[in-house]
């Protein structure tokens, strides 16, 4: 199998892989040297390293950008994180999923939620928006995993009943996989993985940090992503060792850092072969 095909072969209900988000080639590198099987681009790390605020102002050109030289640095198939797909259209959801086989993306994930105005789709047009996005991706000459996303439950604009409803419609629209960020419980999750047949992904993120990965196993997922989690963790070392710096004059948290060799040779591992 190529790389595409065994990102696809990676989505087994119950048996979740790790897709890893990150932000750089360094962090795409040490991921992979460090064993990760699979890639993904976040909305929210591109927005901390181009210094804006995510979603809605990151451009299409600019993710695109960004997703393919990701997806160049290392051997692994890498998935593009890329909002509502940069239009309301599902022509342009279409025509961003070809644009993403291009720059050699195993698969993207499109959320129902319109921006900037971050407000949900009419179940009709979210629906629509998934259809064309999935016959884009069954019209390409190689493998690529549709992902569509229902959001409106983590940002508390509908509720777990709509969001059953809108898996089921994406679902039978052709969607290869399906999303519904940050449900209430993990018994919630479990409620989505067995609607579809469909796999599942889960995001480790808020309370859901708490749970392993036998955990989000048992709810039947298959793959459990990231989102900006991994990026706001080197935030957090960034601001708790600046504050201690600038703040006391205390250097000691640069004594719990990795070194540059462990680091060069991480990154070594995971480059690309040539």
């Amino acid at each position: 199998m190529d790389k595409f095909e065994t990102f696809r072969a990676l989505h087994v209900p119950g048996k979740p892989f790790i897709l890893a988000n990150v932000w750089d080639v360094g962090s795409a590198r040490m991921l992979a040297g460090m064993g990760a099987k699979a890639l993904a681009t976040s909305s929210a790390a591109l927005a901390f390293v181009q210094g804006s605020a995510d979603l809605g102002v990151i451009s299409r050109d600019d993710a695109l950008a960004h997703a393919e030289e990701i997806a160049a640095a290392t051997d692994l198939p890498v998935q593009g994180d890329f909002e509502n797909g940069f239009g309301d259209d599902p022509d342009v959801v279409a025509e961003t999923v070809r644009l993403a086989a291009e720059v050699g993306l195993a698969g993207i994930c499109v959320e129902d939620l319109s921006y900037p105005a971050c407000t949900p789709y009419p179940a009709e047009l979210a629906t629509e928006r998934t259809k064309a996005g999935a016959a884009a991706a069954r019209a390409l000459r190689r493998d690529f995993v549709f992902v569509a996303r229902a959001d409106g439950v983590m940002h508390g604009l509908y509720d777990m009943q709509e969001a059953l409803a809108r898996v089921a419609a994406f679902d039978a629209a052709g969607a290869d996989a399906l999303y519904v960020p940050l449900p209430p419980t993990m018994d919630d999750l479990a409620r989505i993985c067995a609607a579809t047949r469909k796999p599942v992904n889960a995001l480790a993120a808020g309370a859901f940090t708490a749970s392993s990965l036998g955990d989000f196993a048992a709810a039947g997922v298959a793959r459990v992503s990231l989102g900006s989690s991994l990026a706001r963790v080197t935030h957090r070392a960034i601001f708790d060792a600046a504050q201690a710096m600038l703040g006391q004059g205390d250097f000691t948290p640069l004594a719990q850092s990795i070194s540059g060799g462990e680091v060069e040779a991480l990154i070594a591992k995971g480059a690309a072969s040539a």
